[in-house]
């Protein structure tokens, strides 16, 4: 793990290999640590940063709402000290949030976008309200709020099948402090629609959705990509795809890679 400091506030990012600049940001409640497998994996032949977006593991909060774009910002201060210009990145849910929000500030440094269980949308209205109450029922009840998210996530079968592996995204997703939990959600709250970057895009962008997400429902997200060159890959399961499906996903993953 190393440090920079960004607005006085301190970032945490690991880096790893050589190659063509990959940057894994991890969604919301999660942080660097998801990415371990798939670090060693696509570190073999690229350079590898993982980077704990604001509010989260190892890296501190910024005030009351933590935007998208300050999360870019946080990237690209990562980027600037490590003296990188051009990267493919790999977001998974909010980490898709800020990829997107990275390249429409910086179009021109992005090399290939994947968005994993994630979206180019803006929070609908009802959306919106249940990050209100999300918002509400952390700050009531802490634990049972972050427990309860985190079983969320994963596909009813899964709940039963992957218990040991759902208590370690729990146990990670504990650490995440409630200044954190809440300034995420008000900054995914107010998010940009991004959907023109899956129309506009001059770099190759996949879409990695789960049949049966409980978060981001399939049918309704599929419909962004119409009339667009981005590609699609399902998997079976559900919001948690870099552990539902791990080893599906890690050959997509690097097949991606292979041709950006």
């Amino acid at each position: 793990m190393i440090t920079l400091l960004y607005k006085n506030t301190k970032i945490s990012y690991t880096e790893q290999g050589k190659g063509t600049a990959v940057v894994l940001l991890h969604g919301f409640l999660e942080n660097k640590t998801m990415w371990n497998d798939y670090v060693v994996a696509i570190s073999k032949k690229n350079r590898v940063i993982t980077i704990d977006l604001l509010g989260h593991g190892e890296t501190e909060c910024l005030g009351y709402v933590h935007s998208m774009e300050e999360n870019a910002d946080v990237v690209m201060a990562v980027l600037q000290h490590l003296k990188i210009r051009k990267i493919v990145f790999i977001g998974h849910s909010m980490g898709g949030y800020v990829a997107l929000a990275f390249a429409e500030l910086h179009p021109e440094n992005v090399k290939g976008i994947v968005l994993l269980n994630s979206t180019s949308r803006a929070d609908s209205e009802e959306r919106k309200t249940n990050r209100d109450r999300a918002i509400k029922a952390v700050k009531q009840n802490y634990t049972a709020f972050v427990r309860m998210s985190i079983a969320n996530l994963f596909s009813e079968k899964n709940r039963t099948i992957l218990v040991d592996e759902i208590e370690n995204v729990k146990t990670e997703a504990l650490k995440t402090p409630l200044q954190g939990i809440v300034a995420s959600l008000e900054g995914m709250k107010i998010r940009k629609d991004r959907e023109v970057i899956l129309h506009f895009a001059t770099y190759p962008i996949l879409l990695v959705l789960g049949k049966q997400d409980p978060v981001l429902i399939f049918e309704e997200n599929v419909t962004q990509i119409e009339n667009t060159t981005v590609k699609l890959h399902t998997l079976n399961d559900g919001h948690m795809s870099h552990i539902e499906n791990r080893d599906k996903l890690m050959l997509v993953l690097l097949e991606f890679l292979k041709k950006v």
